[in-house]
């Protein structure tokens, strides 16, 4: 009688559910917890608009926003460069080009999610947003949290095969949670304060700002970029 190892990478179980290994797959896998996790952090922004931000000066609340954008930021780098670095790590071993994969594409998507997207989603709300794009003049903070995002990534990755898929879906929730709340921020701290009169197209807006980028860095990229390497 033939007895595989549980760590085995010819075994696709996810967890207690099979899974194939396909981009549909992939993606039907990890779409519900994104959502889960948007709605949490508009939950939670809500309650600090009502119990703390309310009766506060736009200038202290703008100050406040754009700080904690800086906080949630550059620790999305952190679970941006984790998530592509497990996915890439379940396909590939050709660890080298995952690393400058995952430079690339966190910072990138980061940028994308956290301020492009949210800054082009308040001017067409009407808000008078201001764009702000920190790479550069905080890329000495940035650093630190990309290297141990691809670290513990590839640490992960290559360390517990058997609990890849866990440490996928819970990295990708925790991803897409802390993108949105920096995204949201943004969006308070460079123009859009009275964002909860227009709570369901913000609510649509990081589901597009957050939800989609995530996803393109997390599963479809190293995905992508991993499945081509064995084809060669």
């Amino acid at each position: 009688m033939e007895h595989k190892h549980p760590h085995s990478r010819d075994n696709h179980s996810h967890g207690d559910h099979s899974h194939g290994h396909t981009l549909y797959d992939e993606l039907v896998c990890h779409l519900p917890y994104a959502i889960y996790a948007v709605s949490l952090s508009l939950a939670l922004l809500s309650f600090l608009t009502l119990l703390y931000f309310r009766g506060l000066d736009s200038h202290i609340v703008h100050k406040i926003s754009h700080a904690l954008f800086h906080n949630f930021h550059f620790m999305h780098i952190v679970f941006a460069g984790m998530g592509v670095m497990l996915t890439y790590g379940r396909y590939s071993q050709k660890w080298f080009k995952g690393i400058v994969l995952g430079s690339i594409s966190a910072t990138f998507f980061c940028v994308l999610s956290d301020i492009l997207m949210p800054y082009v989603g308040g001017r067409f709300l009407g808000a008078p947003m201001d764009l702000h794009i920190c790479f550069f003049k905080e890329f000495r903070n940035i650093t630190p949290f990309l290297i141990v995002g691809i670290a513990s990534g590839t640490v992960m990755a290559s360390h517990h095969v058997g609990r890849q898929s866990m440490y996928s879906v819970i990295s990708h929730f925790v991803h897409i949670f802390i993108s949105s709340l920096a995204s949201m921020f943004y969006l308070v701290g460079h123009g859009f304060l009275d964002w909860h009169k227009q709570i369901g197209m913000i609510f649509t807006l990081l589901l597009c700002a957050v939800v989609v980028p995530c996803t393109l860095s997390d599963i479809v990229v190293p995905l992508f970029v991993a499945k081509d390497r064995q084809k060669k």
